[in-house]
């Protein structure tokens, strides 16, 4: 495994971020991913990360982390999750995530993990410390309902049946978890049945919200090239790549076909089963029973 260097790792975002989570921190000790997602956004070559698919260490990583959070002069939410899965294939040997979640309950922080993987659950006693403390959420992504689809467009990581059965574990043992249902690709998973069911088993296994951005997919430099490669060697003879550029060009946004109708489709299913699905909401809800312990945390 290559180590890289690294001076800081938990780095301040704003006071609280509205937008995403109202995390306070950021942390990534891993740099690069080897989940294989075919759009993954971390690809684009705005974030400079060079061979992305080779998963690097930051040297030190946990030390570093010591200092950096005892230096804070405020408690907050450390996101992790951005820019590489904190649960990658390497994780289950070197344990520097589960290191990582030791030291934010000591110094009693909260933590925001977003994963693909069902490792996650491994760290539930860990999780159970920080939340009886501090707010603790955990988002699990998932894009589609069909294992078999998942295995095409996301091929080095649990399948979804998986990560839905990560979902009940983590709910069952009490810990605040829901799905990001994110991205929504436009001819690949863009249809009504994947969104209802999606949200149905999301709800069946404790899901307390999803949230999606957008319901649909970003596309920039360098990941757009990717992205239409794989989709020419996985999808072949469907030209899915041209009717990407007929219909968006070069556009960062790339919407579902029928946007309007899948998002009332969206907001109708989780009204249904009483899932939160507006970030603010969201925000609330895992931070609610911390206000009179800290104020920062809103």
């Amino acid at each position: 495994m290559e180590l890289i260097q690294s001076k800081s790792i938990v780095s301040s975002t704003y006071k609280e971020n509205p937008h995403w989570f109202g995390i306070n921190y950021n942390m990534n000790i891993y740099k690069g991913c080897c989940h294989g997602c075919i759009y993954c956004d971390s690809r684009s070559s705005c974030y400079q990360i060079i061979e992305f698919d080779r998963v690097r260490i930051k040297e030190n990583s946990i030390e570093i982390i010591k200092k950096n959070l005892k230096s804070k002069k405020t408690k907050g939410v450390v996101g992790t999750g951005a820019m590489s899965d904190p649960y990658n294939p390497f994780e289950k040997k070197y344990m520097l995530t589960r290191e990582a979640l030791k030291l934010i309950d000591e110094n009693r922080f909260g933590i925001a993990i977003a994963t693909k993987s069902n490792l996650v659950t491994r760290d539930i006693d860990i999780l159970k410390k920080i939340q009886s403390h501090s707010p603790t959420i955990v988002k699990i992504t998932i894009t589609t309902y069909d294992d078999e689809l998942c295995k095409k467009i996301e091929r080095n990581v649990c399948p979804t049946s998986d990560r839905f059965k990560a979902i009940k574990e983590l709910s069952d043992n009490g810990i605040y978890v829901g799905v990001l249902l994110m991205p929504i690709m436009p001819f690949i998973n863009d249809n009504e049945e994947n969104i209802k069911n999606i949200i149905k088993s999301a709800y069946k296994c404790g899901a307390k919200f999803i949230f999606s951005y957008g319901l649909g997919v970003t596309l920039r430099d360098n990941q757009r090239e990717y992205y239409f490669e794989q989709l020419r060697k996985i999808f072949p003879n469907q030209e899915l790549d041209k009717r990407y550029t007929d219909s968006y060009g070069k556009s960062y946004e790339n919407p579902a076909r029928n946007y309007e109708y899948l998002f009332n489709v969206f907001k109708r299913e989780c009204e249904k089963y009483n899932l939160l699905y507006d970030m603010k909401d969201i925000i609330n809800d895992y931070k609610r029973k911390y206000e009179k312990q800290q104020l920062s945390w809103f």
